[in-house]
């Protein structure tokens, strides 16, 4: 089954990929920090969703931050899966490699005016929000970007940036939105193999950065195209990313991209209900195995019996 095409270029893409090829499945973390259980979690799952079909298992390096990641992260990742029993396809693809492949999706995207440099940082979002009563606020939680840099003119776009100010790029969605002309969705797959189509509601994002100041792309950018090239046809992940499959969706059509199966599985979470992250310092599998805890412990606990 397909989606409708609308006129014009970048319109062709599959709501859901059905292929007679081996299907694909890929663990993607950032080698920002140690991984914990999550991770583990999130790893193990893939990689069992693979054995079960006859599928393909991937391991990627979403390392487009230089500043947070680092290269004892990334030994450390490696370590810790093969730790869990886990294999993988080699060569690993590093996002940090192809910068300028997403750049040139992003300058694609802007030169059909579905861009627009923002010059604004987090403290300006703030300030004119912070007075208006009951602003909206995206699925992150963070205030919808107020449109400030997309009503600047072109002269004024272009005198800021030739005097040096650095500005991210935003996508306009309503534009996007408006061009694309369709009725978004994606395929949903729940545990127990139960299927349903989950209507897109990428406006809920706003006008969503696509490339930081400093950074000449985004996750958003990023992952969309990694999936497509690498053929992954089924993405397990924690449903803190099930709202940003609507954003994703969008994007696949904007840049004629394929559209894998989702799976969005449950988070683990500590004593009081938070789900782990490096950012709350959840303890990492290094210090586990430090303590003395097996692999097989962990799978177990994990829910995995092999």
């Amino acid at each position: 089954m397909t989606s409708s095409a609308a006129s014009g270029p970048g319109h062709h893409a599959q709501l859901w990929q059905e292929s007679d090829l081996r299907p694909v499945f890929r663990f993607a973390p950032s080698p920002n920090g140690y991984l914990h259980l999550g991770h583990a979690y999130s790893a193990l799952r893939n990689s069992e969703l693979a054995r079960q079909h006859d599928g393909r298992f991937l391991l990627r390096l979403e390392d487009i931050d230089l500043d947070r990641c680092r290269p004892d992260y990334e030994q450390a990742v490696f370590e810790d899966l093969a730790w869990l029993g886990l294999v993988w396809e080699e060569p690993v693809l590093r996002q940090s490699e192809h910068f300028s492949l997403y750049a040139s999706a992003v300058e694609g995207l802007r030169n059909r005016g579905l861009l627009y440099p923002c010059f604004c940082s987090r403290l300006d979002i703030s300030r004119v929000v912070s007075g208006l009563r009951d602003w909206p606020r995206d699925p992150d939680g963070g205030p919808i970007y107020p449109g400030t840099c997309r009503h600047l003119s072109q002269e004024e776009r272009a005198r800021r940036l030739a005097s040096g100010q650095h500005a991210a790029l935003r996508l306009d969605m309503a534009q996007a939105v408006s061009e694309v002309g369709i009725r978004l969705a994606w395929r949903e797959l729940g545990e127990g193999e139960e299927v349903r189509d989950v209507r897109a509601e990428p406006q809920l994002w706003g006008d969503a950065v696509l490339a930081r100041k400093d950074i000449p792309t985004s996750y958003h950018i990023s992952v969309v195209i990694d999936d497509a090239r690498q053929g992954v046809t089924d993405v397990v992940r924690g449903k803190d990313l099930f709202d940003a499959t609507s954003l994703h969706r969008l994007l696949q059509i904007l840049l004629d991209l394929s559209a894998p199966r989702y799976r969005h599985h449950e988070l683990l979470r500590d004593v009081t209900g938070q789900k782990l992250s490096k950012s709350t310092r959840a303890r990492s599998l290094r210090a586990l195995r430090a303590e003395g805890v097996t692999a097989q412990d962990v799978r177990r606990r994990l829910g995995f019996s092999s």
